[in-house]
């Protein structure tokens, strides 16, 4: 499948500091890419340098088949951008600011602007500098949809949104996929991203620690557990579980002659079921995957280079 992004050894340097340190990754065309990572790890960095907002200090990018550097208004045209700090014109109001974003970034279809607005409970007749942070990101989000552009870049999107909006946000952007467009947008927090990517990419200082599907982090995921049986003493039990792949921090209790578990399991669940089918269970839980406590672990580990799911 052809790749709307690629970056081959992207490199920032503000003057000393060096900010990205030879990131390599690529966006499938149509496909929506998370990247994840903490406040300061390079994100909007990043996204800056794929769309000439700045330049990067070496390495090779690519956007919709064409160097950024060179693509001028054309390529612009194509992409629809949010950026992370949003700086909007307060003397007018949003259907005057989306007006003048229309004659920049190519033809609009008719009613698209006041159905997106709808969407997101948002007045466009007020002037800008009255909106709240989070009227002035739907604002953003309104004008980076509203011409169906091939590629939609959207910095930290959901910031200053309600849960209700989120969600509509959510839905926009699986509609957008379901139309061929590629979206690539960045968070620090794991479950505003996994509600719509098909794949996430964990940056960390600069660097690129981890790519994966939702689904590849989903089953490498930390699952927490817990279980009562009888007929087995405390000993016995961690014995018994600490024989079990990814199985760690297991603590036991044992009260009347009834035992109760909790662990945390890291990996397949197939182990662990055998194991519990020779015991005479009273209770079990398994939690789902704690997907964020798994991207802590990369976050705090050491930098190993970037591990990769095989593709399928």
């Amino acid at each position: 499948m052809p790749q709307a992004i690629s970056t081959r050894s992207l490199t920032k340097k503000f003057g000393r500091r060096e900010v990205l340190h030879g990131v390599d990754f690529s966006v499938e065309t149509g496909s929506v890419f998370g990247v994840i990572g903490p406040n300061g790890a390079g994100k909007t960095t990043t996204m800056r340098c794929l769309l000439d907002i700045i330049r990067p200090t070496s390495g090779e990018v690519r956007v919709l088949g064409e160097d950024p550097r060179l693509g001028g208004p054309e390529l612009r045209r194509r992409i629809g951008y949010l950026p992370g700090e949003l700086f909007l014109e307060g003397r007018v109001t949003g259907r005057k600011l989306l007006s003048h974003y229309e004659a920049i970034s190519g033809p609009v279809p008719p009613g698209r602007i006041d159905a997106l607005a709808e969407r997101l409970g948002l007045d466009l007749d007020r002037h800008t500098r009255k909106l709240s942070k989070g009227n002035k990101q739907k604002l953003g989000l309104v004008q980076a949809f509203m011409h169906e552009p091939e590629l939609l870049v959207l910095d930290e999107p959901t910031s200053g949104l309600d849960p209700l909006i989120q969600q509509e946000f959510h839905a926009m952007v699986r509609e957008a996929r379901l139309k061929g467009q590629t979206i690539f947008l960045s968070s620090h927090v794991l479950s505003e991203v996994q509600q719509t990517a098909d794949t996430v990419a964990i940056l960390r200082d600069g660097r690129i620690i981890a790519v994966e599907s939702v689904s590849g982090l989903r089953e490498g995921a930390v699952r927490h557990l817990r279980f009562t049986a009888d007929g087995i003493t405390a000993h016995d039990a961690g014995a018994l579980l600490g024989t079990v792949p990814g199985v760690g921090n297991v603590t036991v209790l044992e009260s009347n002659g009834t035992v109760t578990l909790s662990a945390t399991l890291e990996g397949a669940i197939q182990p662990l079921v055998r194991t519990l089918g020779t015991l005479r269970l009273k209770d079990l839980v398994l939690e789902e995957p704690d997907l964020e406590e798994s991207v802590l672990q990369m976050y705090s580990g050491p930098a190993d280079p970037p591990r990769r799911e095989a593709a399928t």
